[in-house]
C-alpha cells in the first residue's frame, strides 16, 4: 500500500513538473473554482432564508407573536429594534393565514419589503407604485388560497394618493376580493373573519369597513365581530342574522345537490323565508293512569268490610214511657219469623302518574319558505335541450325541502297545490358569470434564467479557447526548440576560420537587421 502511494506521488510530481506555468495556473484555478462551487452550494443549500412576516409591531404584539411561533417550533428572528419578525421564507404564507385566523396581530402590517429589494434601478415612482400594488394583489391572492374552502382568488386594491395639503384628509385604502369556493358558499364565520383580518393587515391603512368579499355566485360575505353578544345586539339584527343563516344553509344544501346533478355553473338557487320569532313558555300538569289499557292506577291501600246476620227477629220490649233524654217510640205491628242480614264494603286508594312540565319553545320556527331555482340548459341557446323530466325531478326535490323545513304547525291545512306555489323552477341561458383568472407568478422572470445560462456558456467557451491557445503555443515553442537544438550546429570558436567570420557577420546582421536575419533562418530551415 505504501509503495502504491509512493508511486502515485512520484507520477503526480512528474506530471506536475512537465506542465508549463500556464497549465499549472489553469489547473490550480479549476481546483479553486471547484472547491468554491462546492462550498457555496452547501452554504446556500443549508442556509435558511428568512423573509419578513410582520413589521411595525408594538412590543406587546411582538412578544405575543414570538410566543406563538416558539410554541409551534417555528424559528424566527427580530429586526428593526424588535418591530419586525422574520421567519423562514417557505413558511411565510401559511403562517400569515394561520395567525390571521387567530386575530394576530392586532395592529401592524404584513411586510412586502422583499419585493422592493428585488426591483431594479432606474424606475419611476409611478412604475414602482404600480408594480408594488400588483405584487401585493398577487401575493394576497396566494395567501387567500391557503384558506380552507377557497380554490382561487382575485384581489383588487386601491391605494390612496398622498396629499400635499395638510388640511386635506387622506382617504383610506380599499380592497375588493372575489373568491372561487367551488360552487358552495358554506363558509364558517371564523373563516370569514380570518379572511377580513388577513386582507386588512396585508394593506396599509385598510379598515374592515372598506373591504368587500364575494364569491363567484355574487354572494356577499359579511363580517361579524366576535365580541358582539346577544345582549348587545338589537332584536332586528339578531333576527336578521338568524334568518340569513337559515336561508344560506338551505341554499347551500340545494346548490350542492343540484350542482352535482346539473353542474355547479348550471344552477342558481335563491331562498326566501318567513321566520316565527315568538318565544312561548308554558307549564303543564298532566295526570295519566299507570295501566292505560284498563285505565287504572296503582293500588296504594285497600279496606274491605263484610257483615252477616242470621236468626229470629227479636221481640219488642222496653220500658213503658220515655225518659228525660229518650225519644217517644210507638211500637209497630208485631213481626214473627226468621231473618238474615249481609253487608260488604270495599275502599281502594289508587295512585296515578302526575307529570309537571315547564316548556320553553324555540323562538325560531319557519313559518313559510320560498325557493327559486334557475337552470341553464346543456345547450344554453336551445331551451328545448333540457329534458322536462329533469325539471320535474327538481320540483319534487324542492317540494320535499319545503315540507321538511316548514314547521308542522303551519302545514296542517296545506295542500299539494299550496306547496307547489312556494317553489319556482325556470330554464334559461346564464349571462355575466365571473371567471377567476389564474394568478401570474411573481418569482424570478424567465429572461433572467436565459441570461444567466448564456453568460455561463460564454465563460465556459472562453476558458476552452484559452486552454487550446495556451496548449498550441506551448507545442509550437517545444517543436521550435527541438528543431533548433537538433539541426542548427554550434559554430566553432576559431576566430581565424571562415566559420568564425560568418558567425560574426550573422551576429552583426541579427543586431542591425533582425527581420533579414529571421528570413535567412527560415530559408536555411526550408532548404534543409
Amino acid at each position: 500500500m505504501k509503495e502504491k502511494l509512493l508511486q502515485f506521488r512520484d507520477k503526480t510530481k512528474e506530471y506536475w513538473n512537465k506542465r508549463t506555468k500556464g497549465q499549472k495556473s489553469l489547473i490550480v484555478g479549476f481546483i479553486v473554482l471547484f472547491v468554491l462551487i462546492i462550498f457555496f452550494t452547501f452554504y446556500f443549500g443549508s442556509r435558511t432564508n428568512y423573509a419578513p412576516l410582520y413589521s411595525e409591531l408594538s412590543p406587546e404584539e411582538t412578544g405575543q407573536i414570538k410566543e406563538t411561533l416558539d410554541s409551534r417550533g417555528v424559528p424566527s428572528e427580530l429586526t428593526n429594534g424588535g418591530s419586525t419578525i422574520r421567519v423562514p421564507e417557505t413558511q411565510v404564507n401559511s403562517l400569515k393565514v394561520e395567525l390571521a385566523a387567530e386575530g394576530l396581530p392586532d395592529s401592524g402590517s404584513i411586510d412586502y419589503s422583499f419585493i422592493e429589494d428585488q426591483m431594479g434601478f432606474g424606475m419611476t415612482d409611478s412604475e414602482f407604485n404600480t408594480m408594488e400594488r400588483a405584487a401585493m394583489q398577487t401575493e394576497l391572492g396566494k395567501l387567500i388560497q391557503n384558506i380552507d374552502g377557497v380554490e382561487a382568488a382575485n384581489v383588487m386594491i386601491t391605494l390612496p394618493e398622498e396629499s400635499t395639503w395638510v388640511a386635506e384628509e387622506d382617504e383610506g385604502a380599499s380592497a375588493s376580493v372575489v373568491i372561487d369556493t367551488g360552487g358552495t358558499s358554506n363558509m364558517e364565520q371564523t373563516q370569514v373573519r380570518a379572511l377580513y383580518h388577513l386582507v386588512s393587515k396585508s394593506v396599509p391603512d385598510l379598515s374592515v369597513d372598506n373591504i368587500v368579499i364575494m364569491n363567484e355566485m355574487f354572494e356577499h360575505f359579511d363580517y361579524e365581530n366576535q365580541n358582539n353578544s346577544n345582549s348587545t345586539m338589537n332584536a332586528y339584527e339578531e333576527q336578521r342574522n338568524v334568518q340569513d343563516d337559515i336561508e344560506k344553509d338551505i341554499q347551500s344544501q340545494l346548490q350542492q345537490m343540484l350542482g352535482k346533478m346539473m353542474g355547479m355553473d348550471k344552477v342558481v338557487v335563491s331562498v326566501s323565508s318567513d321566520i316565527d320569532f315568538t318565544q312561548e313558555t308554558r307549564e303543564e300538569a298532566i295526570v295519566e293512569p299507570v295501566d292505560e289499557e284498563n285505565m287504572e292506577g296503582i293500588e296504594v291501600s285497600a279496606e274491605r268490610i263484610e257483615e252477616a246476620y242470621e236468626g229470629q227477629v227479636p221481640e219488642d220490649g222496653g220500658v213503658a214511657g220515655t225518659g228525660e233524654e229518650d225519644v217517644a217510640n210507638y211500637p209497630a205491628g208485631a213481626a214473627t219469623g226468621d231473618g238474615d242480614y249481609e253487608r260488604e264494603e270495599e275502599r281502594i286508594n289508587y295512585e296515578v302518574n302526575r307529570i309537571h312540565r315547564e316548556i320553553v319553545e324555540s323562538p325560531y320556527k319557519i313559518r313559510d319558505l320560498g325557493i327559486q331555482v334557475m337552470v341553464e340548459p346543456p345547450e344554453p341557446e336551445n331551451e328545448d335541450s333540457l329534458d322536462p323530466q329533469t325539471l320535474t325531478d327538481i320540483e319534487e326535490i324542492l317540494s320535499t325541502m319545503v315540507t321538511t323545513s316548514i314547521d308542522e304547525t303551519y302545514l296542517e291545512d296545506a295542500t299539494e297545490e299550496d306547496i307547489n306555489d312556494k317553489i319556482t323552477v325556470s330554464s334559461q341561458e346564464f349571462n355575466g358569470q365571473i371567471e377567476v383568472e389564474e394568478e401570474t407568478d411573481m418569482g424570478i422572470p424567465m429572461w433572467m434564467y436565459i441570461t444567466a445560462g448564456g453568460l455561463l456558456a460564454a465563460v465556459i467557451v472562453l476558458l476552452f479557447i484559452l486552454m487550446r491557445r495556451n496548449s498550441d503555443e506551448e507545442e509550437w515553442v517545444d517543436e521550435t526548440s527541438a528543431v533548433a537544438a537538433a539541426e542548427v550546429p554550434d559554430l566553432p570558436d576559431d576566430e581565424n576560420s571562415e566559420q568564425a567570420t560568418r558567425r560574426k557577420q550573422l551576429e552583426k546582421l541579427a543586431q542591425e537587421n533582425p527581420e533579414e536575419f529571421s528570413k535567412l533562418l527560415r530559408t536555411w530551415l526550408s532548404d534543409d
